[in-house]
């Protein structure tokens, strides 16, 4: 990419009253894809700051969901400051918020007020559980809501080893907000959307929760196993484990045959199909863990990639960031030094190497107070 490739969201102006992760990994998005993002940030700043300091001194959340921002310090219990998110909002074309159910409104910047003074202006509001049922007013936090949503009781009880509930809200609001745009485009009006966590959990666990509903039975925590695929899961070999997959019965024979050197067991009663062999899970995971454990893994795996059949290891993290499908981008730190980064999953024109500068606490307080000061001072007046 070069300094002329034009961006999808080039113009579009993102005012974001937003903290932890949701809503800054959703505005990030679209700051990568060109919107100008104006981060409103309380004085003390987005307790995301703090969560840690390995990434040279900075949070490793705040860094990575906060890059080619803009920081503006506002006090909303004063009336200048709230003059100054006024004017903003009155030249943004999209609002995002994920503050406590019925913050904004206290303050005079819900959606229906807002969205009344300027009907182009598209609103984006995140909460935990949704705002018309009687979890609207509960905290809600990533790992509670896995649990709530029943992912932990698929995830041996436990929590899933990143944000998840918060990571997949921030992409559905981004996904949302673009459709919104594309709407605004045709229509001329603006559009008032709101998500949950809770939502993006459900949705999420839309198999667990059909298979539950008209099967009568909630599936169980199954480990490195497939619910409902067999075999599709982690095997013994000399050394550590291999990941396989089958996904349909040409490549169960194939594993059999070219594989396993087993062409017998490919028809063996209870291993003729994938439902017999999801009911006989047990005796045809022992029966391929047998003959696997006598090969060394890179051995396996041979066999496995010359029979098409897929396959993998269990990397730690450390080895994924050697893994030669893994990319990265670098974003500067406030202090100027640059650092990788996980690089955006699409790959389009407008990504380049540089995903832009995370902002110091305030960083653009002052230049954005002048910018906006006649049209706040219109408002204060």
């Amino acid at each position: 990419m070069n300094d002329t490739t034009a961006k999808p969201l080039d113009g579009v102006l993102v005012v974001s009253i937003e903290q932890a992760v949701a809503a800054p990994v959703c505005t990030a998005r679209l700051g990568d894809a060109g919107a100008r993002v104006i981060k409103v940030e309380r004085p003390e700043g987005d307790f995301a700051r703090g969560y840690d300091d390995y990434v040279k001194g900075e949070a490793t959340y705040f860094v990575w969901a906060n890059h080619g921002k803009e920081s503006v310090c506002l006090d909303l219990k004063l009336d200048e400051d709230r003059a100054v998110l006024t004017a903003l909002l009155a030249r943004a074309d999209v609002f995002v918020q994920n503050l406590s159910t019925g913050a904004v409104d206290r303050l005079g910047f819900g959606p229906a007020a807002l969205r009344a003074r300027h009907p182009r202006l598209i609103t984006c509001s995140i909460s935990g559980y949704g705002q018309d049922n009687a979890y609207r007013g509960m905290r809600a936090y990533d790992m509670l809501v896995q649990a709530e949503s029943g992912l932990s009781s698929i995830s041996g009880n436990g929590r899933v080893g990143v944000s998840i509930a918060d990571i997949v809200t921030g992409i559905n609001a981004h996904g949302a907000i673009v459709e919104a745009l594309l709407l605004r485009g045709r229509t001329g009006q603006g559009s008032d959307l709101r998500l949950s966590l809770f939502d993006s959990m459900a949705d999420l666990m839309a198999v667990p929760l059909l298979q539950t509903a008209y099967s009568g039975k909630a599936p169980e925590y199954v480990g490195m196993r497939h619910p409902s695929i067999v075999p599709y899961g982690s095997f013994p070999t000399t050394g550590s484990d291999v990941v396989l997959s089958i996904q349909n019965e040409r490549e169960w024979v194939r594993l059999c045959t070219d594989v396993l050197q087993a062409p017998d067991m490919a028809m063996r009663p209870g291993f003729e199909s994938n439902k017999a062999r999801t009911e006989n899970r047990e005796a045809v995971e022992a029966a391929i863990s047998a003959i696997t454990r006598g090969f060394s893994q890179q051995t396996l795996i041979d066999h496995l990639r010359r029979a098409r059949i897929a396959c993998g290891v269990l990397n730690s993290v450390q080895e994924v960031l050697a893994h030669p499908a893994y990319r990265s981008a670098s974003v500067a730190l406030p202090s100027g030094e640059a650092v990788d980064v996980p690089a955006p999953a699409a790959r389009c024109d407008w990504h380049g190497p540089e995903l832009g500068r995370c902002p110091a606490l305030g960083e653009h307080s002052d230049a954005i107070r002048r910018e906006f000061a006649g049209a706040a001072s219109e408002v204060e007046r």
